[in-house]
């Protein structure tokens, strides 16, 4: 009777234990996703804040994270398999489509809505205007990437044609052009941060221009997943944007300050002062998203740049290429409180 008792118990207790709620998913495991970032930069801030606060953890995600240097590259890990969300310009999804892909990538949450690149002088130019750039050299990333075609969307609109009135330079790898810039190559780049303030911090380079202000609104980096992957992993792909919406509405409300503070542990060799410059200027330029819906007016525009460009020869169609369910689901969610 005695052994009857205690076994009961035991079970009683066992079964209340397992019964309370564990905070990471019924069965108290996260879920390992791997994300692979274009490049590792303070313009993706609200990324590094979910990251730093936690808010992965919090929706059931284990976070792993490698940087492709490239948004060739990151797409080139999607399709392989060797990522599960890629993070990246949305003109890479489009590329992929177009070429015929059954299993293409569908972009599901928009991070940043501008050019987060900044043009950077050998000189400090206070009085800088974009004619100035004439007849002159300009580092500007590689050929049928977001961060080029952006460029010189806005030197076609400021009456400088490249190749004509300036030399925009293409054969330099992304992650190799601030050392290309240093090294006496170009009169001017393009750079995103922290490079840019780093180099300012060195004398080696100075902000002349945001690209990102000249260019409007664009969707410049979301993030996506293949088709596949999105139908068999909807908790997955939910709760991922539930993180990175939380992370939106923090740094929305938080001082440059204060997101330098939480992103640091991401950029251990940046010093505090520079994180903290560089939150403030993305700040000042509305680079980040308030939101993950990614809207078919900025894919259109995002599309016309491309054509500007001259590397879109078919539009894509925004329904097959986009779902905003998750975004609107995040914000609904994350409103309520619930």
């Amino acid at each position: 009777m005695k052994k009857s008792y205690i076994a009961m118990t035991l079970a009683v207790i066992l079964a209340v234990i397992m019964a309370l709620p564990l905070g990471c998913g019924e069965s108290g495991e996260l879920t390992k996703v791997r994300l692979n970032e274009v490049t590792h930069s303070v313009f993706y801030a609200p990324l590094y804040v979910a990251m730093e606060m936690g808010f992965f953890t919090e929706e059931g995600i284990e976070l792993e994270y490698s940087t492709g240097q490239g948004a060739d590259k990151v797409m080139t890990a999607l399709l392989s398999g060797q990522a599960d969300i890629a993070f990246a310009g949305p003109e890479a999804t489009i590329y992929v489509y177009n070429e015929g892909q059954d299993d293409y990538a569908v972009n599901f949450a928009q991070l940043t809505q501008c050019d987060g690149s900044f043009l950077v002088a050998r000189e400090p130019d206070p009085d800088f205007t974009w004619e100035k750039v004439r007849g002159k050299s300009i580092i500007g990333g590689r050929p049928g990437g977001i961060p080029l075609m952006t460029l010189e969307y806005v030197l076609k609109n400021k009456g400088l044609m490249p190749g004509e009135d300036v030399e925009v330079l293409t054969h330099i790898q992304f992650a190799l052009m601030a050392g290309a810039f240093t090294g006496g190559e170009g009169d001017y780049v393009t750079l995103f941060e922290p490079v840019a303030a780093t180099l300012e911090k060195e004398g080696s380079g100075f902000v002349v221009a945001s690209i990102g202000q000249e260019s409007g609104r664009v969707p410049y980096t979301v993030f996506s997943a293949r088709k596949s992957y999105m139908e068999k992993n909807p908790d997955i792909i939910q709760s991922f944007t539930n993180a990175i919406y939380r992370a939106q509405l923090w740094v929305q409300e938080h001082s440059p300050e204060e997101i330098a503070e939480v992103i640091a542990p991401s950029f251990p060799e940046v010093e505090l002062d520079i994180l903290t410059a560089v939150a403030a200027r993305y700040k000042e330029i509305d680079a980040w998203a308030h939101s993950p819906v990614f809207t078919e007016e900025s894919f259109a525009r995002l599309q016309d740049i491309m054509e500007l460009a001259g590397e879109l020869e078919q539009r894509a169609p925004y329904e097959k290429l986009v779902t905003n369910a998750f975004a609107e689901e995040a914000i609904q969610t994350i409103q309520s409180g619930s």
